[in-house]
């Protein structure tokens, strides 16, 4: 592994532990909330990265930008049905409500609420807002409403060019994320990808993450890359992920600034990503990443024009 990949503190640390104890029951726990890190990241440039890999191994040319040629479009949802998300693509996670969400995070995900998460004019608004939902059956304490949308059960991808266009909150405390977990269900050892996170406290920093069984925080060797959209709130931008057999590559706006090869030894371990992944988008508040909250902030918007995917 190079020496410039960043130890990270990943939102999954703590999942890690509920995972051994549900494994222990008989039970796998599907319970992550978007990848972060509590190091200093570097400051790495749109279109740079260093890549996970050995030494001896060559390092592929990071993929073309915009979409791969020849790649046709699989699965989108372009919004444009109002009201609550597409039942038919999306279902909502709320199984940490009662226990509380990992990494100390304050939010209550509700589902099925458009108060939360509203489909109009062409936009899919998460919306995180201060209230308690004292009357919810599952309610456990939360001072903060949000939303966390999932294709688990309805959409999942083996390779692929993800491109979704997005404008994201800012207020401090915010931590807004568009990633991937495997289908498989085990964290870390199926893999994660994060294509998008970002916290209010450090505005206009992106991060781009992938995490296995072998690179990832309790090891010692997770890893991400930032690059920096001073506009990121103010503005819509494209967040991409591009998978083959080869590599992940993560950018913005066309533009690469990580990447993460493929060992090609058959170590599942370094590299779970020949399995299928569902896709995930959610609005957390504060925890470990997000830290202190703003309550001057709310409602708070994560507005998401698009999510397409695209396959050879």
């Amino acid at each position: 592994m190079t020496t410039d990949i960043e130890l990270t503190w990943h939102h999954s640390k703590i999942r890690v532990a509920a995972y051994l104890l549900s494994l222990s029951a008989g039970l796998i726990a599907l319970s992550a909330c978007g990848g972060a890190s509590a190091s200093t990241p570097s400051n790495t440039a749109v279109g740079s990265s260093t890549p996970a890999t050995t030494p001896s191994q060559s390092t592929p040319a990071l993929p073309a930008a915009g979409i791969p040629t020849n790649w046709k479009l699989v699965w989108a949802d372009e919004f444009d049905q109002a009201g609550l998300p597409n039942a038919s693509k999306w279902m909502f996670d709320t199984e940490r409500n009662k226990a509380g969400w990992y990494n100390n995070e304050r939010q209550y995900y509700s589902k099925e609420r458009l108060e939360n998460a509203q489909v109009d004019d062409g936009l899919l608004t998460i919306t995180a807002r201060k209230e308690q939902l004292n009357n919810a059956s599952d309610y456990g304490g939360q001072a903060y409403t949000s939303a966390r949308l999932l294709t688990r059960g309805k959409a999942s991808w083996t390779y692929g060019y993800f491109e979704i266009r997005a404008k994201l909150p800012c207020g401090l405390g915010t931590w807004p994320a568009i990633w991937t977990l495997g289908t498989k269900g085990v964290w870390p050892d199926d893999g994660e990808i994060d294509i998008m996170e970002h916290v209010g406290k450090n505005k206009g920093k992106i991060l781009g993450s992938a995490y296995t069984a072998f690179y990832n925080w309790p090891n010692g060797t997770g890893n991400t890359k930032e690059t920096v959209v001073n506009d990121a709130c103010d503005a819509f931008h494209t967040y991409q992920l591009f998978w083959d057999q080869d590599q992940i590559a993560i950018g913005v706006d066309n533009k690469y600034y990580f990447q993460f090869l493929n060992p090609k030894n058959g170590d599942y371990k370094k590299w779970p990503f020949d399995q299928p992944q569902y896709l995930i988008l959610n609005l957390a508040i504060g925890g470990d990443l997000g830290g202190a909250v703003d309550d001057s902030i709310f409602p708070s918007k994560f507005e998401i024009d698009y999510v397409r995917v695209y396959q050879k």
